[in-house]
């Protein structure tokens, strides 16, 4: 078969040359594309890594539950702050320099905490691994809406959606696993973490650029939160379900095992990992169910669930045991993944390229401060008042904040902010 003329591929769309350039273009976004999920999956992977090894570090350094849900929320409060400050950035300075810096800063962070040797080594080891995640996961998200693809809507905000708590299962996971099978795992699980963040740090710097940058770099780093008002509404409306479902995952993943042991002191030792590997693979599969849900039906249906999660929480402590318990947290999976994938397609709708980062940020501050104050709380309240009490006093609370959520949503589903991408 001969072949065509150079004559006859330029009547037909395009010169040769033309059409090698788009085709490599278009493998450099997916590669760019698969590699930002990947590095949103890693850092929140590394987040929930050490919350099987909780109970570890509390019987080999005695540590009370409040010193666990401190060394848990000096990462997310870390990462709140660093999001005010640095939530912006890569709008200004571009995605890459960015995401490289703070894939090194994530591999340091790791190397600290595989040498931890106490509370305090912990505590320093999780506020730089918090600054680092805070830089790259609103550098990565904004880079995935870059790369959105016309003939596929929505898998830009999917991804956002899916990769954090798909991250957070297989950090969970993992860890639990090499408890088991790992020499020593308190240091295996970090150093393959932190080989794996300094192996993105350098593919990234082979990637395609796709924010164009501008001034305002250091303009941007004074601490503040920068909405616009196209988004500002959809946070007002989903924000008590977005606190509701992070107050429930920051619960699960610092007292978690706690409430396990509590439960169930015979049960088995991989139960204590499991819960938290529960409700991050229950929000990660809610969130691919729900995709082509209408964005307001999705975090209506999430807050709902969020009732009757706490309800098999408190039942568990009250005969209902192991199964009541782990069905609470496959409840709160489900709410988590419907809430956090509606509420999130709703706010990135229209947004454009400069906005894009420090609205993510926006929304990140909130869920990372519904994730961390509650738990400290729940560990002051359940050294003071044991943990019964600390999670009886919980549930309602992320009930009630649910309840406040599914009115808002309701009386506000016949406005236009709730149309589907």
């Amino acid at each position: 078969m001969s072949s065509a003329s150079p004559g006859a591929l330029a009547r037909c769309g395009g010169s040769p040359v033309r059409t090698r350039r788009a085709n490599r273009t278009r493998r450099a976004h997916r590669a760019s594309f698969v590699l930002d999920t990947s590095i949103l999956v890693a850092l929140l992977a590394a987040s929930s890594a050490p919350t099987p090894l909780y109970p570890h570090y509390q019987h080999q350094w005695g540590l009370s539950a409040l010193t666990i849900t401190l060394v848990f929320s000096a990462y997310s409060l870390t990462l709140l702050l660093v999001l005010l400050i640095t939530g912006a950035l890569s709008d200004h300075l571009g995605r890459r320099p960015v995401l490289g810096g703070a894939l090194v800063l994530a591999a340091a962070a790791m190397a600290l905490l595989a040498a931890a040797g106490g509370s305090n080594a912990l505590i320093a080891a999780r506020i730089l691994q918090g600054a680092a995640t805070a830089a790259a996961t609103s550098a990565a998200g904004a880079a995935l809406l870059d790369l959105e693809d016309p003939a596929r809507p929505g898998r830009s905000a999917l991804t956002n959606g899916i990769a954090p708590v798909a991250g957070m299962a297989v950090g969970v996971l993992a860890s639990t696993l090499l408890i088991r099978l790992a020499p020593d795992p308190t240091v295996t699980v970090y150093v393959l973490l932190a080989a794996l963040f300094a192996a993105q740090a350098v593919a990234v710097a082979f990637t395609t650029e796709t924010a164009h940058r501008h001034a305002g770099a250091w303009r941007s780093l004074r601490p503040h939160l920068s909405v616009p008002s196209s988004a500002r509404r959809a946070l007002r409306l989903t924000g008590a379900g977005i606190a509701a479902v992070w107050a429930l995952g920051g619960f699960y993943s610092s007292l978690g095992p706690a409430l396990v042991r509590l439960v169930s002191p015979g049960g088995p030792g991989a139960a204590g990992g499991m819960i938290f590997f529960t409700v991050t693979a229950m929000a990660a599969f809610t969130v691919w169910t729900v995709r082509r849900t209408a964005p307001a039906v999705a975090a209506t249906a999430g807050c709902a669930a969020v009732v009757p999660a706490a309800a098999l929480t408190v039942g568990s402590l009250h005969g209902g045991g192991l199964p009541a318990l782990f069905g609470g947290a496959a409840m709160a999976g489900i709410a988590f993944g419907a809430v956090s994938q509606g509420a999130l397609r709703i706010t990135l709708t229209a947004l454009s390229e400069r906005d894009r980062a420090a609205t993510l940020a926006a929304y990140y501050v909130l869920s990372y401060l519904s994730m961390s104050l509650p738990a400290i709380a729940a560990g002051a309240a359940a050294g003071r008042y044991g943990l019964g009490t600390a999670s009886h006093t919980y549930a309602a609370a992320a009930a009630l904040l649910a309840i406040v959520a599914v009115a808002a949503l309701t009386v506000s589903r016949r406005s236009p902010i709730d149309e589907s991408r």
